[in-house]
C-alpha cells in the first residue's frame, strides 16, 4: 500500500525486544489527540509488551508454517478507523470524448467530470490508516512483521466506515532484524514456501480505481430486453478500464515500495448506476487489488541460511 518507512518506523529498535522505557512510552496516553494509537489499542500493547501470554490468529497448519520459516508469533495486532465517506466532487454525468462520443472516466485521470477521486483519497486514508495502526502495535512489541492479515470494510455509524487490518505479529529467531516491520495478506504457511524460494514479503499493496461512464443511446440499446444476446460495449469498456487502471496503481505501488513483484490476492469489481438527471443515466465501476510486494533475497536452490527448518513429508 501506500506508506512510507517513516509511517511504518516504530522507535524500537530492531535489535532487541522492548524494554521498560518503550512500555512506559506506549501507555503514557492521558488524552488521544487522533495521532498514534487509540488509547484502548495502547494499553493492550502494552500489556502485550510486558509478557505473558499471547494470542494469534494462527490456524495449525499456519503454525507449522511459523515453524518451518523460522518465526515466533509475538501476537494479536490490530489497526482500525471509522470514517465519513461522502462523494464530495460528482458533477453529474459521465464525460464525453472526440466527436462527443462517450469515454470511461477514472478517478486517477484528474478529469472534471469523474468526480470519484476524493472518494478514492479517503479509501487510501482508511485503508492506510488502519495498516499503519497495526503496524505500530507490532512494532511497540518487537515484532518484525504481519502475517495472514485480514482486511475489512464495513458501514456503521448513519452512513460512516470502518476500516480494520487485524493480524498475527512474528519474531524471527535470528540475530539479524528486519529494517522496518513487514506485512503481508499472505498465510503463514505460504510465507513459509516464499522464503524457502527466495522471496521475501515486503509491504501490502494495492490499486484502487472508481470510474464513471455514460449510458449513451447504444449502450441503452444494447442492454434492452429486447436486444437479444449482444455485447454490451459501454459495459464491457467500462469494467475493462477501471480494472486495468486499478492493476496499473497497483504496479505503481510496488515500484514505489521498492520491491521486485507483487502476488495479487483479492480483486474484486462492483458496478452500480446514478441517475444525475431525469432519463439520464451512467454508470460508476470500482476495481480493488490487494496483494503483497515480495523482494527476492537470493536466486539459489536452496535459502542461503541455516535457520531455516522444514518439516519431512514422510
Amino acid at each position: 500500500m501506500r506508506h512510507t518507512d517513516s509511517g511504518h518506523r516504530g522507535r524500537l529498535g530492531r535489535n532487541r525486544a522492548p524494554g521498560s522505557a518503550d512500555v512506559a512510552r506506549v501507555g503514557r496516553v492521558a488524552e488521544w489527540d487522533g495521532q498514534g494509537l487509540p488509547p484502548v489499542a495502547a494499553e493492550r500493547i502494552r500489556r502485550a509488551a510486558a509478557g505473558g501470554a499471547w494470542t494469534s490468529l494462527l490456524s495449525a497448519p499456519a503454525a507449522a508454517g511459523l515453524e518451518v520459516a523460522g518465526f515466533d508469533p509475538v501476537g494479536e495486532v490490530m489497526g482500525s478507523i471509522v470514517q465519513r465517506m461522502g462523494w464530495a466532487g460528482y458533477r453529474g454525468c459521465g464525460g464525453y470524448g472526440w466527436g462527443g462520443r462517450p469515454t470511461t472516466i477514472t478517478s486517477s485521470d484528474g478529469d472534471r467530470f469523474s468526480g470519484f477521486a476524493p472518494y478514492v483519497r479517503a479509501l487510501h486514508t482508511g485503508y492506510d490508516t488502519a495498516i499503519g495502526r497495526l503496524v505500530a502495535e507490532a512494532t511497540a512489541i518487537g515484532a518484525d512483521g504481519v502475517v495472514g492479515i485480514r482486511l475489512g470494510q464495513s458501514t456503521e455509524f448513519g452512513g460512516a466506515r470502518e476500516f480494520t487490518a487485524l493480524g498475527t505479529a512474528v519474531r524471527a529467531r535470528s540475530t539479524t532484524r528486519p529494517g522496518r516491520v513487514f506485512t503481508t495478506v499472505l498465510a503463514a504457511q505460504d510465507v513459509a514456501k516464499l522464503l524457502r524460494a527466495g522471496w521475501m514479503p515486503a509491504q501490502i499493496v494495492y490499486g484502487i480505481s472508481v470510474a464513471i461512464r455514460h449510458d449513451d443511446w447504444a449502450t441503452r440499446a444494447q442492454a434492452s430486453w429486447n436486444a437479444g444476446n449482444v455485447e454490451v460495449e459501454g459495459y464491457t469498456d467500462l469494467v475493462g478500464t477501471t480494472r486495468a487502471d486499478a492493476r496499473r496503481l497497483l504496479h505503481d505501488a510496488v515500484r514505489r515500495s521498492g520491491a521486485d513483484g507483487a502476488v495479487v490476492d483479492d480483486m474484486t469489481l462492483s458496478v452500480w448506476s446514478v441517475e444525475p438527471g431525469e432519463n439520464h443515466r451512467d454508470h460508476v465501476a470500482e476495481a480493488t487489488l490487494f496483494g503483497t510486494a515480495l523482494a527476492r533475497f537470493h536466486t539459489g536452490t536452496a535459502a542461503p541460511t541455516r535457520s531455516l527448518t522444514y518439516l519431512p513429508l514422510r
